[in-house]
Formats: structure tokens, C-alpha cells, sequence
């Protein structure tokens, strides 16, 4: 086979890929966008949001799906690639001509690296920022308020300190009829009502505005007037009627607008964090850590007045190299705030003379008091509260880093899953020689329910301390790696335990194995049957 014609085959076989995987890539990325956007399908009706603001919405959850798009991608054009060459015997005319299975599945695989790389840095660089934009966006959308709609025979209290009722709204949306409108922005309770025969209702100015035309009606006003006709708290109640023909009344719709609120105060969050900025997280996590074992440490100093002096309890060595640090620092920014011991240095001795002695003896030789040892109680219910404290504080902060540590290596092992779900489509495809989008979908569908599974119980056992945070989130990628690998062995052996013939030959090797053994157990002596 010369250079040329390999070179067309490594065209044929990649461009026999290509196709399917951009069709594959923008299925895959429609149909989890969609189960993702159903959870918030409640928060997003009814809101009266532009296609401006959904459409955003949208696009930054298609970036934020494609982590999970492109291994379902890849493993599914595999296999109806190598399904349809296979089934039209173009894998078998490729093997005529001397070429190996191993051989064209190159021109793939190198593509495939080229979309992990690819997947690496849109996870590492687009899914954070998308992540952020799409959850902050949905933040402000859950708080916005419903559009405006007004149901007949229903108050609508959407408006602040304003109460609507309606008792017929025409098919227009503007006409409405039998109107009453209670007023209650003077804290005053019911004391401001109108109520009107008809009116027409429409927003001005860009949507800022709701206008009221409201005709052949009455307003009334209750409050307390003096004798001059001014409010007052000590004076008789007033009631005043006052009919009109027309009149508009306009409220203000601002709080009906989407207000953002601003990122900073999403970012912390590890779905919104790339691989630099996890490092900084888990390096500030781990010292906080070491600072709440040091400060258990350093109890005895503190708490214990009379007792532990000379402690012969060591402070590890990651602890020591850590308060050394941590004094160093110090000591640069604030000079003489801190004064380092060096481990195994020794305070002189105490001179003691025989009179202090004598009174330190006849103190401890005499009854303890109700009151010391109240105090004393007292004093190691503090600790012992002090010490619970800190294990929750660094149990806490353990939980965190874990959270932190499994994002940063879900950004790797996602990326790879790229090349593991090639391994196991290419062969597998080529075994099972069938195209199209039948039983590749059946496939594919079962290997990434079994990766999201193993990913997920490893995520979860990681975060419980059951198993190491990289066993969990790298074990679903070895493990399905192992399988790709025994379906290539299987497709370079041309083995076919996807068809039935496979089977019913397996079965009669089973029966006739069976019966050679029941009839060398019945007659010994005959020998091999």
C-alpha cells in the first residue's frame, strides 16, 4: 500500500466521523440543555423576559453542557462511523489491503486528541465564566418579579402597596370593567379606594409605566383632619367622596425589571473556578486547616494554667514548618508582634525559696473550695466546647477542600473521557457492525449512564472520606479505558459475540463439554471421549 492511498483511506475514514460527530455534538448538546433547563421551566414562565435575556440564558448553559457533550459526542459518532463502515464491508476491503484495525483508527485518534485538548480548555476556560454567567443571570431572573396580569374577580397585589381587582378584562388586554384600586402606599391601611365602571390599561415609556384610564367613578379618601383641614392624630375621622368622568392614574413598574446583581458574589463557587484559581482556593483552604490544628495544639498554653507547662507533646512537622511560616510573616508585617521558640528550648529554671515553698505546699496541702472547683468545671466546659468547635471548623474545611480538589480533577478527567469513550466506540462499533442511529443510541446511551454512575458514587464517597478523591474521580475513566481495550482486542479478532450465530456456537461447545465430562464420570476407564 503506497503513502498516496493511505492517505485517502485516513481521508475516507475521517471524514466519514467528522460529519456525524458535529451532528452528534449539537443532539447531544440540544437534548442536555433541555433536561437541564426544565428544573427552572417554573422560574422562567410567567416572568415576561426578552429573547435577549433567554437567548443569553441558553448559550451560556450550551457551554456549560459541553463537558458532557463531547464524550457522549465521541463515543456515539464512533460507533455509527465504524458501525456503517463495517456494515457496508469497507473495514473488510481496508484489511484486504493489508491495513489493520489498529492502523485505521489513527486518523481518529488523532482528531480525538486534538478534541480533548479542545475539551481542556473550554473546560478550564469557557465553562467557569459560562457557569457564572448562566447561574447569576438565573439568580436574578428567580427574583424578578411575574409580568403583569391581571385575572378577573382576583386581587393582584404585584404592584408595591397597590391592590387590583377587575371584574371582566376584554379579549384586547387594555378594556377592563368594574375596577377597584385600594391604595395603600400611606401605610395607613384601606383609606385611599377607587372604583370605576371601565378603563384601559397600557404601559408607556419602554414598559416603565403602567397607565390607568379609568372612567365614570368615585375615589374615596378616609383620614383624620383638624378644623383647618390638615392631617391630624388627635382630631375626628373624615371621609371625603369625590366623582369623576376621567381620570389617569400611572404606577410605577420599576420593580418589575430584571436587576443584576453583581458576580463577585458568585465566583467562590467550584463550578466557577479554573485550574489556577482552585489551586489558590485549596492552598487557602489547607492553611486554614493547619491554623485550626495549630490552635489545638497551642490550648495547652492557654488553658491549662497550672498544669502542661512542660508539655512533652511534639507538634508535627507539618505544623512546625507551618508556624515558622506563619511567624516569619508576621514578624515582616507587624515587627515584634511575635516571638518564635525554637523547638526543645528550655526556660531556665525557677529559683524557689524555702518560704515560697512552704506557702505554695500549705496551698495545695489544704480542702478545695465549692468555688475552685466550680471554677474549675467551668473552665473545662470552655475547653472541651472550644475543642468541639475547632473539630467542626476543620471538618468543615476538609469538606471544602475535597469539593475544590474533585473539581479541579473533574477538569481533567472529563477531558480525557474524550479518548476513553473513542476506545470503546471505534472497536466496538466495527464489532457490531451496524449504523445509523439504532442500536449505536442503545449503546452509547448504556456506557454513559455506566460512566455518569461510577463518576457520581466516586464523587460521593470522595466527599465522605470513604475513598481518595483521585480514586473517585479517575475510576469510571480506568475502568471504562480496560473495557475499550478488550473490545479492540475482540475487533482485531474478528470476534462476533454481538450476533446470535456467536451465541448458539458458545452454547453447543457448553452442551458437548458437559457431556464429554458426564461420560468420563460414568465410565472412568474408557478414557477421553
Amino acid at each position: 500500500m503506497d503513502v498516496l492511498g493511505m492517505k485517502k483511506i485516513d481521508k475516507l475514514i475521517l471524514g466519514s466521523f467528522i460529519g456525524p460527530f458535529i451532528m452528534t455534538f449539537m443532539v447531544v448538546v440540544f437534548i442536555l440543555l433541555l433536561q437541564h433547563m426544565l428544573k427552572y421551566f417554573d422560574d422562567i414562565i410567567g416572568k415576561d423576559l426578552g429573547w435577549d435575556v433567554v437567548g443569553a440564558l441558553l448559550f451560556y448553559f450550551a457551554i456549560f453542557m459541553t463537558p458532557l457533550a463531547l464524550p457522549l459526542a465521541v463515543l456515539l459518532s464512533s460507533l455509527i462511523t465504524f458501525g456503517n463502515l463495517s456494515e457496508h464491508f469497507e473495514i473488510t476491503a481496508i484489511k484486504s489491503l493489508g491495513i489493520s484495525l489498529t492502523r485505521s483508527l489513527v486518523p481518529i485518534f488523532i482528531f480525538v486528541i486534538f478534541l480533548t485538548g479542545l475539551a481542556f480548555y473550554v473546560n478550564n476556560n469557557w465553562v467557569p465564566k459560562a457557569a457564572l454567567e448562566a447561574y447569576s443571570l438565573m439568580y436574578d431572573i428567580k427574583q424578578k418579579k411575574p409580568a403583569l396580569d391581571l385575572v378577573e374577580g382576583q386581587f393582584y397585589g404585584g404592584i408595591p402597596d397597590i391592590s387590583i381587582k377587575v371584574g371582566k378584562k376584554f379579549k384586547d388586554g387594555k378594556t377592563l370593567r368594574d375596577v377597584i384600586i385600594y391604595d395603600h402606599r400611606g401605610t395607613t391601611g384601606n383609606k385611599q379606594v377607587t372604583i370605576a365602571d371601565s378603563g384601559r390599561m397600557f404601559t408607556i415609556l419602554n414598559d416603565q409605566y403602567l397607565k390607568l384610564e379609568l372612567f365614570n367613578g368615585y375615589n374615596y379618601t378616609e383620614g383624620t383632619t383638624d378644623q383647618k383641614g390638615t392631617a391630624s392624630s388627635g382630631s375626628a375621622e373624615s371621609l371625603r367622596k369625590t366623582k369623576f368622568g376621567k381620570t389617569d392614574i400611572v404606577f410605577d413598574l420599576s420593580s418589575f425589571g430584571l436587576a443584576r446583581t453583581d458576580k463577585k458574589w458568585f465566583q467562590g463557587n467550584r463550578i466557577m473556578r479554573n485550574i489556577i484559581e482552585l489551586d489558590h482556593d485549596m492552598d487557602s483552604v489547607n492553611n486554614e486547616i493547619k491554623s485550626s490544628r495549630l490552635a489545638a495544639y497551642m490550648t495547652n498554653t492557654s488553658m491549662f494554667t497550672y498544669h502542661g507547662k512542660n508539655d512533652s507533646i511534639q507538634l508535627p512537622p507539618d505544623l512546625l514548618e507551618f508556624k515558622k511560616k506563619r511567624d516569619s510573616i508576621l514578624e515582616k508585617t507587624n515587627p515584634g508582634s511575635t516571638r518564635f521558640i525554637p523547638q526543645g528550648f528550655k526556660a531556665p529554671p525557677i529559683v524557689v525559696t524555702s518560704r515560697l515553698k512552704h506557702y505554695s505546699d500549705s496551698i495545695f496541702s489544704r480542702k478545695v473550695s465549692i468555688d475552685e472547683i466550680t471554677s474549675a468545671l467551668n473552665a473545662t466546659r470552655m475547653m472541651k466546647s472550644q475543642l468541639l468547635n475547632m473539630n467542626a471548623n476543620r471538618t468543615n474545611y476538609q469538606v471544602e477542600y475535597k469539593v475544590f480538589e474533585i473539581q479541579w480533577h473533574k477538569i481533567f478527567s472529563n477531558s480525557l473521557a474524550c479518548i476513553v469513550m473513542f476506545l470503546i466506540g471505534a472497536p466496538l462499533g466495527s464489532i457490531i457492525k451496524k449504523g445509523g442511529l439504532g442500536v449505536p443510541v442503545i449503546v452509547s446511551i448504556f456506557f454513559f449512564i455506566l460512566f455518569y454512575l461510577i463518576t457520581s458514587t466516586g464523587e460521593k464517597w470522595a466527599v465522605q472520606s470513604r475513598i481518595t478523591v483521585p480514586v473517585g474521580i479517575w475510576f469510571a475513566d480506568v475502568v471504562l479505558t480496560l473495557v475499550g481495550l478488550l473490545f479492540l482486542r475482540q475487533a482485531r479478532l474478528d470476534a462476533r459475540f454481538f450476533e446470535a450465530d456467536f451465541y448458539h456456537v458458545l452454547w453447543d461447545k457448553l452442551k458437548r463439554g458437559f457431556a464429554a465430562r458426564n461420560a468420563r464420570s460414568k465410565n472412568p476407564s474408557s478414557g477421553p471421549v
